[in-house]
């Protein structure tokens, strides 16, 4: 078969046994061709953004380490776009990434957990929000699930159930880890504090008096030693002294909080 036969051929489109190789290889280029577009469909598929809010540097490091390994996330490409080491920061990279993922810490300077949740939620509802914390006072671990988080996972257990579970919270799901769940399980039932309660509370860590939260509310002395009553009988504390231990212990007040 001479040369012009087999440019005829393929000219032609003529699948032979004649032209086979030279078919196998314009099949070999397509494929080159098509393989970076099928990446790169796959890339667009499995890719997510996360923001990681710590305020110890070296948890944050280990973090997007881990996250940006897609061995530990079951094949999943994260990439961590943004870091913030206390709450304003991480509401501010949330407002500016609206990642697909917040991991956040509950203890943070300036503003505390709940309300970072809370501002992600305003500001970036697709958002899926991890807690990561070393807390495990029912009060913060309660608020925390009412809240609505999508992971609850603590630094005092083996990290990989918080990589096993982030594939599964990125499509939608929710985890509440089995050492929350079990703070849950066996708290003791509590009557549940009003907002003016809460409020009162969080002036009665900070110091004041009786007579200094009644200036600062616009309500009588009176009305705000019966709220500090109602307090120590529904958290069955006997003195000042234990209600604020029980709050603290308890996370039943917010530090970051304005009051």
């Amino acid at each position: 078969m001479n040369a012009k036969k087999r440019k005829v051929d393929l000219k032609y489109g003529a699948i032979t046994l004649r032209n086979v190789i030279g078919y196998n290889h314009l099949c070999d280029i397509v494929e080159q061709e098509n393989a970076p577009r099928q990446a790169e469909q796959k890339f667009e598929m499995s890719h997510f953004t996360a923001v990681i809010a710590d305020d110890h540097a070296i948890v944050r490091s280990g973090l997007k380490a881990a996250l940006e390994n897609e061995r530990l996330v079951d094949g999943h490409n994260i990439e961590v776009v943004g870091e913030a080491g206390n709450g304003l920061d991480a509401i501010g990279a949330v407002k500016q990434h609206r990642p697909d993922m917040l991991v956040l810490d509950v203890s943070m300077p300036i503003a505390g957990g709940v309300e970072v949740l809370v501002e992600t939620r305003r500001w970036s509802p697709d958002t899926r929000v991890i807690v990561f914390t070393g807390i495990s006072a029912m009060g913060k671990v309660s608020e925390l699930v009412e809240a609505g988080v999508d992971g609850l996972f603590s630094k005092a257990e083996d990290n990989e159930d918080l990589y096993q579970n982030v594939p599964m919270i990125l499509q939608g799901g929710r985890y509440i880890s089995p050492f929350f769940t079990s703070i849950l399980d066996n708290a003791p039932q509590q009557s549940i504090l009003t907002d003016r309660e809460r409020q009162i509370l969080n002036l009665i860590v900070a110091g004041q008096s009786n007579k200094e939260i009644s200036a600062h509310l616009g309500i009588s002395a009176k009305t705000v030693d019966r709220h500090r009553t109602n307090l120590m009988q529904k958290l069955d504390v006997h003195s000042v002294a234990q209600l604020i231990a029980h709050s603290l212990r308890e996370g039943l007040i917010d530090p970051a909080a304005e009051i």
